[in-house]
């Protein structure tokens, strides 16, 4: 099952950030708060939204998540429309194989749809070849002749501080 996030599970999407950045071979970076969630997602201004994959195991018992996917509005001025960027998507690696990854991505395209976004849209690691084929197999299209590039640290208080001079 898949739904969107509630408040209650900040601490689970905070665990969860917390095992891709393991994942990801960068456990050091992931330094958000879960109340950094909370406010990102439920606050007076929220500036994402996530949804959760629920597990339920074979003969009953209780939910558990499976996994999440974090994501953000942008905007494309070569379309006029805005979409949305996929910030995480991670299954644990116990349910992988499940469809739960797929189903999150589903739940994104439809809310893509819904509100007449054009885009859906994320980055993976090069190195990650089971989710890049995973991707590939499900339609998305590698954007190979771009170069992401990211201003943060001291560099972004450098520039910051000089008012871009």
């Amino acid at each position: 099952m898949i739904r969107p996030a509630r408040p209650d599970d900040v601490p689970v999407i905070h665990r969860l950030v917390r095992e891709l950045a393991e994942y990801e071979k960068e456990p050091e970076a992931a330094v958000a708060t879960e109340a950094q969630f909370h406010d990102a997602l439920f606050g007076d201004d929220p500036v994402a939204g996530a949804h959760i994959a629920e597990h339920t195991p074979d003969g009953g018992g209780p939910a558990a998540v499976a996994g999440f996917a974090l994501w953000f509005r942008n905007f494309s001025t070569w379309t006029g429309n805005p979409g949305i960027y996929l910030e995480d998507l991670y299954v644990r690696p116990e349910l992988r194989g499940h469809g739960y990854g797929k189903a999150l991505l589903t739940a994104l395209a439809e809310l893509c749809v819904e509100r007449g976004y054009d885009r859906l849209q994320w980055w993976v690691l090069d190195w990650n070849t089971p989710s890049i084929e995973f991707y590939t197999a499900l339609g998305a299209t590698p954007m190979d002749e771009w170069t992401v590039f990211r201003l943060d640290g001291e560099a972004l208080r450098d520039l910051g501080a000089k008012g871009g001079a």
